[in-house]
């Protein structure tokens, strides 16, 4: 007698919902993840609720649905492009939706919603208390009032990002001290009503900021840079100064006192900053600091770039555009050959004193270049290189004349 065959066996029928999951959880890809969805209604419903970021452009119908759909959600972005922009975007009522529908919300990014205003603001503060990060960036409208909501009521909240909010005050910064002691990550830039009584205020209750962007912050000087080196000594990492005119040789040195893990410094346009203080940072931050932005650092010379170049070995990106006074001298002390830097990319354009000799003096101690901006350097053209014989690396970018994009890790 013939064996029985065995009756099919329907894949529903046999793995559970969370083994299912397990599945889903195992695909890296999201085109994976999506084709998964495909298979039946079950696995789109699974595919749905088990969904934790999704990109969405703005309208309270559509945003309705996606709720009901995607109940799992933990990072939203309604980010809209500069470029691209669509009238009127994002309003309040799309955040209505928001704060009502994505209850379990960790991340939201809402970059060039240029339609949002405070009240929208408020019930995102009101509505989503599981808030973590917040990109509001170029929300013009936005001011204390709507982000103080959102810092009264996400007090998880870790990251703040605000450039271009041209009306935050010290006041947002006093509610965020008050409310938010998690917070690591703040942008400011260009926020020039924030001043040293806000950043004082700031760390009063915010103590572990890692990444500090204060850019074009024109108010801010060396009393509230020191402090902040003070209170967050151990965990700042990342500081912003672009064009802080006020801020001088006393927050350099506070650095140096206070922030040995300090990795990222922009002080281009500082220019009450010296050599001695640059010397300092150098020596308390060498085996830490890894992108250095001092364009337009006018009193930086050769003494300070040299002990920049032979201290600071984990150094990875530095610009000195515009320091006028730096020569080939700031190369000399990599002739010993006992020093090989890690250097990617250095930007000395406007430099006109440094000649094809101090290329030469750096590119031997330097095989990890990638990319080198000599524009304006009337000593460093490209038939001065090749004339002198200059090896670059197979894979250096070398720009001349400005032809070539510049990578933004010093921005």
């Amino acid at each position: 007698m013939a064996d029985a065959v065995a009756p099919p066996v329907c894949i529903n029928d046999t793995l559970t919902d969370d083994e299912l999951r397990s599945i889903l959880s195992r695909l890296e890809s999201d085109k994976d993840k999506e084709v998964f969805g495909l298979v039946c209604k079950r696995w789109l419903h699974l595919q749905s609720t088990e969904r934790k970021k999704l990109s969405a452009r703005a309208g309270s119908h559509m945003l309705r649905r996606m709720a009901a759909r995607f109940t799992r959600v933990l990072e939203l972005d309604l980010s809209q492009s500069v470029s691209r922009s669509f009238y009127p975007g994002v309003t309040d009522s799309d955040l209505a939706v928001i704060a009502e529908g994505f209850k379990c919300l960790k991340v939201l990014k809402l970059q060039n919603c240029k339609a949002i205003t405070d009240r929208g603001l408020a019930l995102i503060g009101g509505g989503l208390p599981s808030l973590q990060s917040l990109d509001a960036s170029y929300c013009r409208k936005l001011t204390d009032k709507g982000l103080s909501a959102v810092a009264d009521g996400c007090h998880d909240l870790r990251s703040l990002h605000l450039a271009g909010c041209r009306f935050v005050t010290d006041g947002l910064l006093f509610s965020l001290s008050r409310n938010c002691k998690n917070l690591v990550e703040l942008g400011l830039q260009g926020c020039t009503n924030i001043s040293d009584s806000g950043l004082a205020d700031l760390v009063n209750g915010c103590q572990h900021i890692r990444f500090l962007d204060i850019n074009k912050c024109s108010n801010v000087g060396d009393v509230g840079i020191s402090k902040v080196a003070e209170v967050c000594s151990s965990s700042l990492k990342t500081l912003k100064l672009l064009d802080c005119y006020k801020v001088g040789d006393e927050s350099i040195f506070s650095l140096s006192k206070f922030c040995k893990n300090l990795e990222t410094l922009i002080i281009g346009g500082c220019r009450d900053v010296y050599d001695e203080s640059i010397k300092s940072l150098a020596a308390a931050c060498k085996n830490s600091l890894k992108n250095l932005r001092m364009d337009w650092c006018l009193n930086i010379s050769d003494s300070s770039l040299s002990c920049i170049l032979t201290q600071c070995k984990n150094l990875e990106a530095l610009d000195i555009g515009c320091c006028e006074e730096v020569t080939d001298a700031a190369f000399e002390d990599l002739r010993n050959g006992e020093i090989e830097i890690s250097l990617k990319v250095l930007k000395i354009s406007n430099c006109p004193k440094i000649t094809v000799s101090g290329i030469n003096m750096l590119l031997n101690q330097c095989n990890s270049l990638e990319y080198l901006d000599v524009r304006s350097c009337p000593h460093v053209t490209k038939a001065d290189c090749e004339e002198a014989g200059l090896v670059f690396p197979a894979y250096c970018k070398v720009n001349f004349t400005g032809s070539l994009s510049e990578p933004d890790v010093l921005v």
